[in-house]
């Protein structure tokens, strides 16, 4: 099955055209590679939490995607909202992604403790945040990739017991 997936970059930078945005590259050829997924949408917004709230509503309820996957906004700095934004949209929270991710990366790699990413649903859509750089983006996608089909069956409702 060939997910529908969008992604949504939160950077001040990359909306403004500063930056190139190599962590959605990441997530594009993991999602194409090893999940088999369609990228349905790509978006850029900066770091603001009404925009990227708006952002992850239209790419689950008119685009209906089944996985939006986020990259950037997830760290301490003031500015990263990501987290914030995404709990305002989703219906219910999924701790145990993000749990992990964090779990997976850490011993590798000590700042996944200030990872604040979450995971929720929406409707019939699967919300990921990810780390704002590429090797955060790899690794913490990695760390999930095996229960992303499992996930999404159940989401989108074609799980069968």
């Amino acid at each position: 099955m060939a997910w529908k997936t969008a992604i949504l970059t939160a950077s001040d930078k990359g909306a403004r055209g500063e930056r190139e945005d190599t962590s959605a590259q990441v997530i594009r050829e993991l999602v194409e590679e090893e999940l088999g997924g369609e990228i349905v949408e790509y978006r850029i917004v900066p770091d603001e939490e009404d925009e990227i709230i708006a952002a992850l509503i239209e790419l689950t309820d008119y685009f209906q995607a089944d996985l939006v996957l986020t990259t950037g906004g997830t760290d301490l700095a003031i500015r990263d909202v990501t987290p914030e934004a995404t709990r305002r949209v989703i219906e219910r929270e999924v701790p145990g992604m993000p749990e992990a991710m964090r779990a997976a990366v850490l011993p590798k790699n000590r700042t996944a403790m200030l990872f604040r990413g979450i995971a929720g649903i929406r409707g019939r859509t699967l919300i990921v945040n990810l780390p704002g750089n590429p090797k955060g983006v790899h690794e913490h996608l990695a760390a999930i990739m095996d229960q992303l089909p499992e996930a999404l069956l159940m989401v989108t409702g074609q799980f069968r017991q």
